[in-house]
């Protein structure tokens, strides 16, 4: 259980320092590529090299077994081609199931640190993932933990107005997981320029996508998901987990340092996580609701982030009169005081959600212990 405090309280001590300095803002810049390299190699090892942690460990070595034998054309043929194709090379090249977590993790490890390094706070928003995204998703559910690091790539390129590029990373993201594809239409909505042609040629690609990946699954999810009612436990705290930062980012969105596209994404963002509390209480299965949720988990790093410098620099009306980035200029003793107890609120919060779920939550034993492949022994 230690290597996962670690893994939270150092990224945590990092955003608590930014915080005390009053340089949180300004932490982006300072901290070198190194830093961030050593985080990536860090996170990759520990999510790629793990033993028998995660509850469907069993069923990925399933699927790797199912695919010794095939040939990679029949692969790419069938569902989540590019997951299976990666388990193709793993067999050839005799990595086994390590390989493929290790590509993986370096994959949701890559797309985790860039989006991080790109908000105000990259160390508190860090700090934000670890006990969920990185943690429970990443090491426990590798194709979703893949399909959220492309998420967050594409996501990074919707900020600066690439949509070509958020649907670029969006499609090889469905070929990891499937279930990808259902936030594809915020590219469209979120659009800055040409809003219409985006709209007509994401609804062109969505189809494509939806014929290739999740037509044929339609019945098999239908089947098992909603006739059987399959059930997440905990999925309503996890939906409750988005809504808080969704409702926080409504309330002020005036003084978060957007320019109107980013405003447009993260607004329906929100939107979508303040819906999903409503949609689990409705839907015959919460698993689906859950598994769908998954993909507005980057609004809580985007939020967070963010929190003490929105809850500092206020504006005329609520609106900033300086970007967040030169926040750290205007620092006086109060407000240092109030963004490191903000700072702080955020990180107890997150450490609470951390312990809570490795002491009560129903699957957690299945990471407990934590056990590294190449000693094979328990930490």
């Amino acid at each position: 259980m230690w290597l996962y405090w670690t893994m939270y309280l150092l990224p945590a001590g990092a955003a608590l320092f930014a915080g005390r300095s009053g340089r949180g803002a300004a932490m982006r810049e300072m901290a070198p590529s190194f830093t961030w390299g050593s985080v990536w190699l860090a996170l990759t090892i520990v999510i790629g090299y793990r033993y028998r942690v995660g509850a469907d460990w069993l069923n990925y070595l399933a699927q790797m077994e199912a695919i010794g034998g095939l040939s990679l054309g029949d692969i790419l043929t069938k569902s989540d081609p590019g997951y299976g194709a990666l388990n193709w090379l793993s067999v050839e090249m005799g990595w086994y199931i390590y390989g493929v977590n290790l590509i993986c993790g370096g994959v949701f490890a890559f797309g985790l640190i860039a989006f991080c390094r790109t908000q105000p706070r990259p160390w508190l928003a860090l700090s934000v993932a670890i006990p969920y995204l990185a943690i429970v998703v990443a090491m426990g559910y590798s194709r979703q933990g893949v399909a959220l690091g492309l998420e967050m790539l594409g996501l990074i390129a919707l900020s600066r107005g690439s949509t070509i590029e958020f649907v670029g990373w969006l499609a090889l993201a469905a070929t990891f997981h499937k279930s990808a594809i259902v936030v594809l239409p915020i590219a469209a909505l979120a659009g800055a320029r040409n809003r219409y042609l985006t709209i007509a040629w994401v609804a062109v690609v969505g189809v494509a996508l939806y014929l290739q990946f999740l037509a044929k699954d339609v019945d098999y999810f239908y089947k098992n998901y909603i006739e059987a009612q399959y059930q997440s436990e905990g999925a309503m705290i996890r939906l409750l987990m988005n809504a808080l930062p969704a409702a926080l980012f409504l309330i002020w969105r005036k003084r978060f340092d957007f320019g109107h596209a980013q405003a447009r994404l993260w607004t329906y963002f929100a939107l979508l996580s303040l819906v999903m509390p409503f949609v689990v209480l409705a839907s015959p299965s919460s698993t689906a609701v859950d598994r769908i949720a998954l993909y507005l988990l980057p609004l809580q790093l985007v939020v967070f982030a963010r929190w003490p410098d929105v809850v500092v620099n206020r504006g005329a009306r609520g609106v900033q009169k300086e970007p967040i980035r030169r926040s750290s200029e205007r620092f006086g003793s109060a407000d240092k005081e109030t963004s490191l107890i903000l700072v702080s609120s955020v990180l107890l919060y997150y450490g609470i959600v951390e312990f809570v779920w490795l002491n009560f939550a129903k699957l957690s034993i299945t990471w407990l212990p934590y056990r590294f492949y190449p000693l094979e022994d328990s930490f």
